[in-house]
């Protein structure tokens, strides 16, 4: 018998799959399928389908264009969540961030939305500091996504997907 078929009664996981996506860059009625935050966004619910006139209500009613990450502007939102992880002792197991996301595995004794809105707010913050957004533009959607990581092995998944499963490296420029 493993260990995986045990009971495990600990109040938080060994760590979160966190994710946050930039503004405007995945809209609801897309080709690839997204999320309804209303009801809907529980494990094995469908997803909404593609659906053309549901993806232009959703761009017609953006309050800014897309928001795609440069690479002078990735270099700040990592360094800014590394920054939060040390600060708040938050176990940074691995970070990838990419044009229109940021991934990373992350251990607390928190709830994730915490996590999530301290990740948020504190690269945007850096952001405007460096000069790299302006006040008025929005950077990150509503929310973010976030898988309990309650075994090993799938914090050594997740790890793997973030370090491994995005593509190739982005350049810095």
């Amino acid at each position: 018998m493993t260990n995986d078929i045990y009971w495990d009664d600990n109040e938080f996981p060994l760590a979160y799959l966190i994710t946050i996506r930039t503004y405007g860059t995945w809209l609801h009625g897309d080709e690839r399928y997204s999320m309804d935050l209303h009801g809907k966004n529980i494990y094995g619910a469908p997803k909404i389908a593609p659906n053309k006139n549901l993806a232009r209500l959703m761009l017609e009613n953006r309050r800014n264009g897309a928001f795609v990450l440069n690479g002078a502007q990735r270099g700040v939102v990592e360094t800014a969540i590394r920054n939060v992880c040390k600060i708040r002792a938050y176990g940074l197991a691995a970070i990838n961030v990419r044009t229109n996301h940021a991934h990373c595995v992350v251990s607390a004794s928190k709830k994730p939305e915490t996590i999530i809105i301290a990740l948020k707010s504190n690269a945007t913050r850096d952001l405007k500091e460096a000069g790299l957004v302006s006040d008025d533009q929005t950077v990150w959607s509503r929310g973010g996504s976030r898988r309990y990581l309650w075994k090993p092995h799938h914090v050594e998944r997740a790890v793997d997907y973030v370090i491994n499963g995005q593509g190739d490296d982005l350049p810095m420029f």
